[in-house]
């Protein structure tokens, strides 16, 4: 596959910008577009992880009706390079862009679908980098499945070979483990909650992907629910706050054009436009 930007697909991938959803593995078989669920519960480490993994894929399914909910199980209180941060301004900041973020992708951007998206944002708020797959925490997270009872659970995998963030990887296997946990009866009763079985579980970042999503349509969306993250946009995104506005507009549509070259990369993997990537489990 040829890069649009200049040289192999190969090279592409080793001079990425470093965006959070990376290389992928060829598979051979793939499966394409689950059918709309009626729930769909999102779970992220990071208020920005769930948009970067499957923000196309949640406004698609947002746009067919389905009910989407997200839980974020960190209060993202490291997301600065300045030393003298206010952590609780950013923490609070953090929340707010998540809420506003989750509206964008419902495909409503007014201040009331973003007062509606406090019903739907779930804030875990344990710490940043110290996210730990502990009892507790599995505890709060199956009481969230068993409560919203998703037909769909989207996570990180944690089986991502290399992958760097302790948070990522503890994000992964907490879902997992709360899935069972939910599932069955004998696990954490005191809830006094019906156990629930989704259906279906998609990881993004997939380290073997399966299965396709088309984004065709909903690439704007995932970009510009993205650039709702606003203190993250040095961090994270490689944009500059406090540059001139010609600058800035500049920077944001090179990143538009990262994230939609990424999809243009995961659709490839079945020969399709534009796609997220996952590894479908549908035996729960």
């Amino acid at each position: 596959m040829t890069n649009p930007h200049g040289g192999s697909a190969d090279e592409d991938r080793r001079t990425s910008s470093g965006l959070p959803v990376g290389d992928l593995l060829d598979t051979t078989t793939i499966t394409m577009d689950l059918e709309t669920p009626t729930c769909a519960l999102a779970i992220g480490a990071h208020p920005d992880d769930i948009e970067f993994g499957a923000g196309a894929t949640l406004a698609k399914w947002a746009a067919s009706g389905c009910q989407i909910h997200y839980l974020v199980l960190t209060d993202g209180s490291k997301g600065s390079w300045d030393p003298d941060e206010d952590l609780a301004q950013l923490v609070a900041d953090r929340m707010r862009e998540c809420r506003a973020s989750a509206a964008r992708l419902s495909g409503t951007n007014n201040a009331t679908s973003e007062d509606a998206s406090s019903d739907s944002v779930h804030f875990l708020g344990r710490i940043d980098g110290e996210l730990a797959n502990d009892s507790d925490t599995r505890r709060d997270v199956t009481r969230l499945i068993r409560t919203v009872r998703p037909d769909v659970i989207l996570g990180h995998d944690p089986w991502r070979r290399y992958r760097l963030h302790p948070d990522h990887r503890n994000a992964g296997f907490l879902t997992l483990d709360a899935i069972v946990a939910a599932r069955d009866p004998h696990f954490f009763g005191e809830l006094g909650l019906e156990p629930h079985r989704p259906r279906a579980l998609l990881l993004w970042e997939a380290d073997l992907a399966n299965h396709l999503e088309r984004a065709d349509g909903f690439i704007d969306a995932k970009v510009e629910a993205l650039l709702c993250h606003n203190s993250q946009l040095e961090t994270t995104m490689g944009l500059d706050p406090a540059a001139a506005p010609a600058s800035v507009g500049s920077s944001r549509e090179v990143f538009a054009s990262q994230i939609a070259w990424q999809l243009t990369q995961h659709g490839a993997l079945a020969g399709i436009d534009a796609a997220e990537a996952f590894h479908l489990m549908d035996q729960l």
